[in-house]
């Protein structure tokens, strides 16, 4: 197998994992590692003008318009990692969150410097289009989570617009599963293999995938700046979420399995038990510079 596709496997495993986790984007991972606008355009590519593609250069033509290599090999990628590593990730937030989130907290703060610099033109509208992502990732960081009944269609919906959120750089599609009800049910479909509700979310994922990557190359190719700014008020409003020390203030019970309902970030010298300070920051600090490794890589690649 050919190195690229390789490395482009690990990169899919790294967007499954982060995916996994309530408060960070396999989004983000995508565009620090270089293969987001790669991403965008594979999946915009996939609509009905592939029927003539097909008609006149068969399953080759279709497969080389779509970019099906590097689809499959990253798709594959992400859901090795989803299957595989599902339980592990679930076991880090149950009993070492904050050594989790100090990882992922010192992850976000070197992609927000590393998307901002990425900003052409550095003007009002842009830090304005940066506060208002961050106020609305903030805001999305402090709402409750819904109770439902998770039917068939709700199954559906919650891939669909899950799938939207894990795309975007900064919002969390699996936080948005927990704030929709669904995260704790889907979770449990992956444990045990529930391929019907699988499908369903799945399905979804797929209807959602298609039609939100659409809009969002067109907002790259037509206002990169302020798309770039967004994403990186987004990023800034979900530090919220990672913060490592937190106090938890509701629970809830599911399946019986305790899942947190409400949370509020403290400082270290208020956590209740080990605050891990020492361990913490050095964690804090390989997220951040794991960053700076994977877009000094790419560079020197370009």
């Amino acid at each position: 197998m050919d190195k690229k596709y390789i490395i482009l496997f690990f990169k899919g495993m790294a967007m499954g994992a982060a995916d996994v986790v309530p408060g960070v984007s396999g989004g983000t991972i995508a565009f620090i590692s270089g293969i987001y606008e790669d991403l965008l355009n594979a999946i915009a590519s996939i609509n009905l003008t592939l029927i003539p593609v097909f008609k006149t250069q068969g399953f080759k033509g279709v497969w080389k318009t779509i970019n099906g290599s590097f689809l499959l090999t990253l798709f594959s990628g992400i859901l090795v990692s989803v299957l595989s590593l599902a339980k592990v990730i679930t076991w880090l937030l149950a009993y070492k969150p904050v050594l989790v989130w100090a990882f992922f907290f010192g992850l976000i703060i070197s992609s927000i410097l590393l998307i901002f610099k990425q900003i052409k033109i550095i003007s009002w509208s842009r830090f304005l289009a940066i506060f208002i992502g961050a106020v609305f990732a903030y805001y999305l960081t402090t709402v409750q989570q819904m109770q439902t009944e998770l039917s068939s269609f709700y199954l559906f919906l919650s891939g669909a617009i899950a799938i939207c959120a894990m795309i975007l750089p900064g919002i969390s599609g699996a936080f948005i599963l927990v704030l929709m009800g669904s995260y704790a049910g889907i979770l449990n479909a992956v444990h045990q293999f529930d391929i019907k509700s699988i499908a369903l979310v799945g399905s979804g994922a797929l209807v959602g995938l298609l039609t939100f990557s659409k809009f969002l190359q067109w907002t790259f190719k037509n206002y990169s700046d302020l798309t770039l700014a967004v994403l990186t008020g987004f990023l800034i409003g979900s530090l919220n979420k990672v913060w490592p020390w937190k106090q938890t203030l509701e629970t809830v019970l599911i399946e019986h399995k305790e899942f947190v309902l409400k949370q509020k970030n403290i400082l270290p010298t208020q956590y209740d038990g080990d605050s891990k300070m020492f361990l913490s920051v050095l964690l804090a600090l390989a997220g951040f510079l794991l960053i700076f490794a994977l877009e000094k890589i790419a560079v020197k690649k370009q």
